[in-house]
């Protein structure tokens, strides 16, 4: 196990940088190192690591939206009023609506079928998307029109209303029925997510400020608080719908609004947590893709994925037309808002492990996806932000 940690580690760094000297997303070489790597190809990467795999992503999720939470300032999501809360839908349902229209006639999928697919690739990446728009704001870009902070909050968001869809269209799919209840799940789950974050995001900044301890480990009291909150969604998703990412992103933003100079000491540790989780993130990705189901699915796959992303765009359009961004920066929000990865990875399988009808042809189109968006967003992010955002 140990071997295998080594080694996805190291290799998934050393292509990392070669396609970041390249001038490629460095994301894609440690995609490509999982696929190499996992047991669809040369299966070098120990069972239980791979067994672990969802476990050890979500650390992954933590750490980059903890540390976005720490970066994100009320006052900047203030300037885009409206613009952040329809981000967090209207894209998504635009992308669902296509799919649902052209997977029938592309790859005769049924309409329920569809809508789970739909509900699949809508969903964006906080992994491939958070770590970039960090990164302009520490440059100095964007911040003007709040275009990052409007990016981060949305696409988090974004994230619990495509999977509250998937549950349902998913339900419906194995006969147990549409339950109009389910939808009220989603800004439930929002709320008290929210909610839950800021209580504990002010008890922990009152609770640094009393007692004084190095800020290592003030860390890992917040990182095993993190932990803590994924853990309660899990129990009460039965009962109480609660979504644990969203409440961790609002814990940092609460220590960020209550403390800011804690939560910039706190940024800089998060940065170097990150080198490594990110590594981890990406190559674990990599290896829970089957390459051999791409073939299955064809040209289509991808003629569909594209014009769903087409309508995505639109979707994107019309939730930011009422702001005040020049054309520059609805330009790069709108490409922003394009890599897909982790949760695909997540939930792709889901439906062929439920037995669901075209399961396998789901899970074929949600790896093309990841294959195609992940990093041709994270190239459009990388080589447009200094030509299309103002500093």
């Amino acid at each position: 196990m140990l071997t295998s940690m080594a080694m996805l580690l190291l290799m998934g760094l050393l292509l990392g940088r070669v396609f970041r000297a390249l001038h490629l997303p460095s994301l894609i070489g440690m995609i490509i190192t999982g696929i190499l790597l996992g047991p669809y190809v040369l299966n070098w990467i120990d069972s239980e690591i791979l067994s672990l795999s969802g476990e050890l992503r979500q650390i992954a999720l933590v750490i980059i939206l903890t540390r976005a939470g720490l970066s994100l300032e009320l006052s900047s999501l203030k300037k885009v009023g409206s613009a952040s809360l329809l981000m967090s839908f209207l894209p998504a349902t635009f992308e669902i609506i296509s799919i649902t229209i052209l997977a029938p006639l592309l790859l005769g999928m049924d309409t329920v079928s569809a809508m789970i697919l739909g509900s699949v690739l809508a969903a964006i990446s906080p992994a491939v998307v958070v770590p970039r728009m960090l990164k302009l704001m520490d440059e100095g870009y964007g911040n003007n029109y709040a275009v990052p902070q409007l990016i981060i909050s949305g696409s988090s968001l974004d994230d619990v209303f495509v999977i509250v869809l998937f549950t349902v269209f998913a339900s419906l799919s194995a006969s147990e029925g549409i339950q109009f209840s389910s939808f009220l799940r989603i800004p439930v789950s929002i709320i008290l997510g929210i909610l839950l974050g800021v209580v504990i995001g002010i008890i922990f900044v009152y609770f640094s400020k009393m007692f004084h301890m190095r800020d290592s480990v003030k860390i890992t009291i917040l990182l095993s608080i993190s932990f803590f909150l994924l853990e309660i969604e899990n129990i009460l998703t039965d009962y109480i719908p609660i979504s644990g990412l969203l409440a961790i992103m609002a814990m940092g933003t609460t220590i960020h609004y209550q403390y800011p100079l804690l939560a910039k000491r706190f940024s800089l540790k998060y940065d170097q947590l990150w080198v490594v989780a990110e590594i981890i993130l990406f190559v674990l990705v990599g290896a829970s893709l089957n390459i051999s189901y791409v073939g299955n699915v064809g040209i289509k796959s991808i003629v569909l994925i594209i014009l769903a992303l087409g309508v995505r765009m639109l979707g994107v359009y019309f939730s930011i037309i009422k702001t005040d961004f020049p054309k520059k920066e609805k330009l790069f929000t709108i490409l922003a808002y394009t890599p897909k990865a982790t949760v695909q990875a997540a939930i792709g399988g889901i439906p062929l492990a439920m037995g669901l009808p075209f399961g396998e042809e789901i899970l074929a189109i949600s790896i093309v996806a990841i294959l195609l968006t992940a990093p041709l967003g994270a190239f459009l992010i990388d080589s447009t932000y200094k030509k299309l955002l103002s500093r």
